[in-house]
């Protein structure tokens, strides 16, 4: 089996559904991964894209906030979900392909603007998070398995536009990449992404805030393909879509894909 996946922030489902069917028309994904739904699954265009030959599709959604959906031409049974650090968040959900890989899309809390749990509860929140994310990890001990999602973490120097200055700034701190880095040792995932392009500038995520985000290019590599290490020589041809950030009303996230042989 041969597919090709991708994840994305998609910033409202309901708000961008264009953008959703514009990319499955375009660049025809077998399997869409989406984070920050903002909407119930009931309220999810989920029948629009049944009809564009996603027939297939698993999500988690509340109203206004969060929300995670797996799109698939490929047949995916639900395969559960987790609320990490008992948020009461739709963050997570799992699908079990007919080969018996599971992918795990996951939407990490962006942890406010302060680095300091005791200034920031969200900031807390989201260590929290992914200690459990870690010690599910050492528990669940995944195999064959992909996960993949907005993880709000630019772990390495080249994941964002200035290393430095974005040391105190909360998505690449020392303390959050460790958190995250505890979570792949756990699970011994390979970034998939960086296994592809081992070097080099990457980045996923613009800010609204720029007044010219491709020129300004401040971009941070937020959004993540990761493989068990069973499979994960099975994964190539890694890009993100750029352009998606250009599109009319985008998302500030720009789609992650990888193709796997499976």
């Amino acid at each position: 089996m041969t597919f090709t996946l991708a994840t994305w922030n998609i910033n409202s489902i309901r708000l961008r559904e264009g953008l959703v069917t514009r990319l499955l028309g375009e660049e025809m994904p077998d399997i869409l991964c989406l984070q920050e739904c903002k909407s119930p699954v009931e309220k999810m265009p989920l029948n629009v894209f049944h009809d564009l030959g996603y027939r297939y599709a698993v999500a988690r959604g509340q109203k206004g906030y969060n929300g995670v959906a797996i799109l698939s031409k490929l047949p995916i049974m639900d395969a559960g979900d987790r609320d990490f650090a008992q948020l009461g968040h739709a963050r997570h959900v799992a699908a079990r392909l007919e080969n018996g890989v599971t992918i795990h899309n996951c939407y990490v809390p962006a942890g406010g603007d302060i680095p300091d749990r005791e200034l920031n509860a969200k900031f807390g929140q989201k260590l929290d998070y992914l200690t459990q994310m870690r010690d599910w990890c050492r528990w669940e001990t995944p195999d064959r398995a992909i996960l993949v999602g907005d993880l709000n973490i630019a772990p390495r120097e080249d994941d964002v536009w200035n290393h430095k200055a974005l040391l105190k700034i909360v998505s690449h701190t020392p303390v959050e990449v460790d958190h995250l880095n505890a979570v792949m040792e756990a699970g011994k995932w390979i970034d998939v992404t960086r296994h592809d392009i081992p070097q080099g500038q990457l980045y996923s995520w613009w800010s609204y805030r720029a007044a010219d985000w491709d020129l300004a290019d401040k971009g941070r590599r937020l959004d993540h393909i990761w493989a068990t290490p069973d499979i994960v020589n099975a994964a190539h041809d890694s890009r993100i879509l750029r352009s998606a950030r250009g599109w009319l009303q985008p998302s500030d996230h720009a789609p992650v894909f990888a193709t796997f042989d499976l």
